[in-house]
């Protein structure tokens, strides 16, 4: 059999896809934090939602939904609180954006009785927290449905809202960020089919396609919208299937997914484990970590370093919420394909 360009066994077959129920029932009990190949490391013990600083030397990530936000320094292990200096109702996303200012989603207001609403469109908001962390982050006046993407090299993001997404640059008025030339690219309503909507990530190197989840469509698609001809592309194009886009390669070639192809009864997002998809339309998919083969966990949120040789995502448990993160862990690469059977 063929994979990926790789000849391969049935063992080998069966390391991809996954293990079957008498060896997942003999992996009842233990943890894949033990048991880690060495190709992969843990950098925190709690955490969630990582994102690379540009020159790969750090992790921007939350403490948890409605929390803190952290950096990790990934060579020394050092945690820095990023939002600490100000007092706030807790964030359920951070980024970095191109000029290495941070743009933060929160709720002005929280409720711990009733938390979710703040991680709802009609609260979040948009934010952009100042790179030298001496003043609290300015607010853009936008609402935004979970994640926006960010462009990784100019000043410019997309969101979600009302069941659409709309796209806008950040400016600077005597160092004040704000949100400018805010258009519509795309009306929910407009689609062919049925869906929810979330932005994930532009498509190096132009940008010129915006990478998008279509929740429910086929259990959930990976989908893409040219931002020049408003022309849709279903990548992932699989029946029965959870495919979430998350990280995107700096080549524009492969997106991470979470994935939960290697079940036998799918139950959508509780079983994921991390994938690399080819955006070349033919579906090709390559499970990267093995974490649901351990019955109760999941790998899940990945994202890639700007120059494409290290992978970060986070740990979870069956049951926790989507976004929901145990710790980080990175994954070379370099070392992982020099792993896989030839």
């Amino acid at each position: 059999m063929r994979w990926h360009g790789r000849i391969v066994g049935v063992a080998g077959l069966v390391l991809m896809l996954g293990l079957g129920a008498e060896a997942k029932e003999a992996l009842r009990g233990r943890s894949p934090l033990e048991e880690l190949p060495s190709y992969i490391r843990r950098v925190t013990h709690f955490g969630q939602r990582a994102d690379f600083s540009h020159d790969g030397r750090k992790i921007l990530f939350l403490e948890r939904t409605f929390g803190d936000v952290f950096e990790v320094e990934i060579a020394t292990g050092i945690i820095t609180p990023v939002t600490h200096h100000f007092f706030h109702e807790g964030f359920t996303r951070a980024l970095y954006l191109a000029n290495g200012d941070i743009l933060l989603s929160g709720s002005r207001t929280f409720d711990a009785t009733d938390p979710w609403p703040s991680r709802g469109e009609k609260q979040a908001e948009l934010w952009v927290l100042d790179k030298s962390l001496t003043k609290p982050p300015v607010p853009l006046g936008a609402h935004c449905s979970e994640g926006p993407a960010v462009s990784r090299r100019r000043m410019h993001l997309a969101w979600t809202q009302g069941g659409a997404f709309w796209a806008g640059d950040i400016v600077y008025d005597e160092g004040t960020p704000k949100l400018t030339n805010k258009k519509k690219l795309l009306d929910g309503n407009d689609l062919p089919f049925e869906c929810g909507l979330e932005t994930q990530n532009f498509r190096p190197p132009d940008e010129e396609e915006l990478i998008f989840s279509a929740y429910g469509y086929q259990g959930t698609d990976v989908c893409g919208l040219n931002l020049k001809t408003g022309k849709i592309t279903n990548y992932s194009n699989a029946p029965n299937q959870y495919d979430e886009p998350e990280g995107i390669f700096p080549d524009g070639k492969y997106t991470l997914v979470e994935c939960n192809r290697h079940m036998a009864k799918p139950e959508g997002i509780q079983e994921v484990d991390i994938y690399k998809l080819a955006l070349d339309g033919s579906g090709t998919l390559e499970r990267i970590t093995k974490f649901a083969d351990y019955p109760g966990y999941k790998a899940s949120n990945p994202v890639v370093s700007d120059d494409g040789r290290v992978l970060a995502f986070q740990v979870a448990r069956k049951g926790d919420p989507a976004g929901v993160g145990r710790g980080l862990l990175i994954l070379d690469l370099v070392a992982y394909e020099k792993a896989q059977p030839q």
